[in-house]
């Protein structure tokens, strides 16, 4: 009959412990808005002297006010197409493989520099891979089926 007792002591260690965690996140939140007013008032052209007993809230409404007024050019841009995607993470893995593969001794250096080369003229030439698949072999011929009833293919009916 230990357990019990256990989720007990756990409940009362949390209910000892929640005004230490308030305690905690009330003040993270209060730095980060000392920050954010230090960051904001001087944007703004705000005397710091006057602004000094600035609620939080008005801290916030000025922030937003700030950055509604910021030009579209700073706002973040659009989503990159599909091809800018690609060679953004091409060049990223040939980046990663530049460091890795002389690093490791798996290929002669010669083999690895030309990999590297032939990969790098990929990034020139330009685009993924064609998105179409490459033709179908065409399918290989089959032996000719005798006429029925020819002696030589044998047929258990």
């Amino acid at each position: 009959m230990r357990l019990p007792r256990r989720v007990g002591d756990a409940a009362e260690l949390r209910k000892s412990l929640k005004p230490l965690l308030e305690k905690r996140r009330r003040a993270r939140i209060n730095q980060s808005l000392s920050q954010l007013k230090g960051l904001v008032l001087p944007l703004l052209g705000a005397e710091t002297s006057r602004s000094s007993k600035l609620e939080k809230a008005d801290i916030l409404e000025m922030t937003v006010r700030f950055l509604q007024e910021q030009p579209a050019s700073l706002s973040p841009t659009a989503a990159p197409g599909p091809l800018d995607s690609y060679l953004e993470g091409y060049r990223a893995c040939l980046a990663r493989l530049a460091c890795v593969l002389p690093a490791c001794s798996v290929l002669e250096p010669a083999v690895s520099a030309r990999l590297l080369e032939h990969l790098r003229q990929r990034t020139v030439s330009g685009g993924p891979p064609s998105l179409t698949p490459p033709p179908a072999p065409a399918p290989a011929s089959s032996p000719p089926v005798p006429p029925p009833g020819s002696p030589g293919l044998w047929r258990p009916w």
